[in-house]
């Protein structure tokens, strides 16, 4: 027997009496070419007044078009008990703040230990059937707030508002030297470096890359910056730091090797702190605060010394 997640549903207003089908599916509820050719060959992926119809149909004022997608799992990940910190989780979206150290998805040579992996098995354990499903990625030591879609819908729908630069995803660092400026804007393209493909660096050919920060509090040796990232490049926030000649304290590809012992924290020094979006189907803008983790406090109290 199919199962499927809870409907995705429209009331056809006044204004919209005598409209087709396909208008309310893709203008009214945005759903994407991609999902509406899977929904077209759901048994009750579109239906109006609970009845299937073709998406040239014509509809009338007060009915109920309703969307369906069938429930899914990741059988690719094996689920894996782990200790999971989240900030927020309804029927259709999961927030969670990431530690440091962990990788977001399995990779070769990574398939176990994962967030994928604990997120799997979480929602095993509770009889919930979703495919886990990252809305953006964070580097391995990177922490702070990972957004986890439980649908195609919602995925679809947050990916465009990244996409278009609505969401709101702000850092806070913890740098080499003490940065002059209170406030300012990196707006350096960025590309892999031809030299080492595995590192980004500025240059002219790259891609546009925008990066504002403001200064939260400076130390002898170091400043505490908060950023908002306009673009999402691979390392985008360790490359401009890079740049303007201050590095992330304990970057190891983009930071001084040779004060790496004074940082007084065995990862590059980055917390995602905040991240804002517009919930696709409760339509109301939300933000979630990770709190920064213990061995970036430790690290600020050790600086404050």
């Amino acid at each position: 027997m199919t199962t499927y997640y809870k409907p995705l549903e429209y009331v056809v207003p006044p204004e919209d009496d005598g409209i087709v089908l396909r208008t309310v599916l893709r203008s009214r509820l945005g759903v994407s070419r991609k999902l509406l050719s899977r929904l077209k060959m759901t048994e009750q992926g579109i239906t109006v007044n609970g009845e299937r119809k073709y998406i040239d149909v014509k509809v009338r004022t007060g009915d109920l078009v309703a969307v369906r997608m069938i429930e899914e799992q990741s059988d690719d990940i094996m689920p894996q008990p782990m200790p999971l910190n989240i900030l927020y989780e309804d029927e259709e979206l999961l927030v969670l703040n990431k530690e440091a150290g962990l990788i977001v998805h399995p990779t070769h040579g990574h398939y176990t230990g994962t967030i994928a992996n604990g997120v799997v098995h979480y929602w095993r354990e509770r009889g919930e059937n979703f495919r886990f499903r990252p809305i953006h990625r964070l580097d391995q030591e990177t922490s702070g707030a990972l957004a986890v879609a439980k649908n195609p819908y919602v995925h679809q729908q947050i990916s465009e508002q990244m996409q278009a630069h609505q969401l709101k995803k702000e850092y806070l660092a913890i740098v080499h030297g003490r940065m002059a400026d209170d406030t300012g804007t990196v707006n350096e393209p960025i590309d892999r470096n031809p030299d080492a493909p595995h590192l980004r660096i500025v240059t002219e050919t790259g891609y546009a890359a925008v990066t504002h920060y403001r200064i939260e509090r400076r130390f002898a040796k170091a400043t505490l910056v908060r950023l908002r990232l306009e673009t999402g490049r691979t390392h985008q926030i360790r490359v401009h730091m890079q740049h303007l000649g201050h590095p992330l304290l304990g970057d190891k590809l983009y930071g001084f090797k040779s004060e790496s012992a004074e940082a007084g924290i065995d990862r590059h020094a980055l917390h995602a702190c905040t991240l804002g979006l517009t919930h696709p189907t409760l339509k109301r803008w939300m933000e979630f605060e990770a709190p920064m983790p213990d061995d970036m406090e430790h690290c600020l109290a050790r600086l404050a010394r």
